[in-house]
């Protein structure tokens, strides 16, 4: 199908897993499958740029990721640094904004103050959103987001789905339209669990080092192939019924 003409997710998500598994199967130190995975994402968001998918979620530290090793914690966070740093010139130059989904005051000073500066370059670029999720877990948005409303003091027959979206680190953008795992696992690991009620699910054998464009066409492809019914019939999605 022409890139032109087949539908395109307006947000893709993507669980960027086999970074180790990746550099094992090789002979090399999980810190290699970490530098090579990080320069399959460098790809991913400028071919995301060109295609015009307005939003890109990149899964890139969960709160369970603190019980890894230190020595791999310290590379994560030297590689994020070193990428942020490196590519602020190229999302300024592509119109992409940077935002953060998660807690961010549990990380070293160094990532938090790459992470503000950049954030802060790019808040006024327009044409994408490249959000990562950091010390990110799906429960602990949930969570958060119901304190924050309690906090505010809101009527329980006042919380409705809107209210309560605009609580969560996606609050102003389209759920997920699409989300990706990568390297064979078939779970969702506590991302996204709210905004992924309606998405779509891609998941591939191949590991996120070698998820290239072709592997990326490859998920767009099986995303456009599909119905997407939100709770209605296939006739009335066929017909173009919003749903209610």
């Amino acid at each position: 199908m022409p890139e032109t003409t087949r539908p395109l997710p307006r947000h893709l998500a993507v669980i960027m897993d086999g970074n180790g598994r990746w550099a094992q199967a090789r002979g090399l130190g999980r810190s290699e499958g970490h530098k090579a995975g990080t320069e399959t994402a460098k790809r991913l968001v400028t071919r995301c740029r060109e295609l015009g998918i307005a939003h890109l979620t990149l899964y890139t530290f969960s709160k369970e990721n603190w019980g890894r090793p230190q020595d791999e914690i310290r590379t994560l966070f030297d590689l994020l640094v070193r990428f942020l740093n490196n590519e602020l010139k190229s999302l300024m130059d592509q119109d992409i904004r940077l935002r953060v989904l998660g807690e961010l005051e549990d990380f070293p000073f160094a990532v938090r103050q790459v992470l503000g500066h950049v954030m802060r370059k790019t808040e006024k670029c327009s044409s994408m959103t490249l959000n990562l999720a950091l010390n990110y877990s799906g429960r602990g948005e949930i969570l958060r987001a119901c304190k924050r409303l309690i906090e505010q003091g809101v009527a329980a027959k006042d919380v409705t789905e809107e209210r309560f979206s605009a609580e969560l680190f996606t609050a102003g953008q389209p759920d997920p339209d699409l989300v990706v795992r990568t390297s064979g696992e078939v779970r969702i690991s506590n991302y996204l669990l709210w905004q992924s009620a309606y998405a779509e699910y891609y998941f591939t054998d191949v590991p996120w080092p070698d998820f290239d464009d072709a592997q990326l066409d490859l998920a767009l492809e099986a995303y456009a192939s599909r119905q997407r019914r939100f709770g209605l019939t296939g006739a009335q999605a066929e017909g173009g019924e919003a749903p209610k």
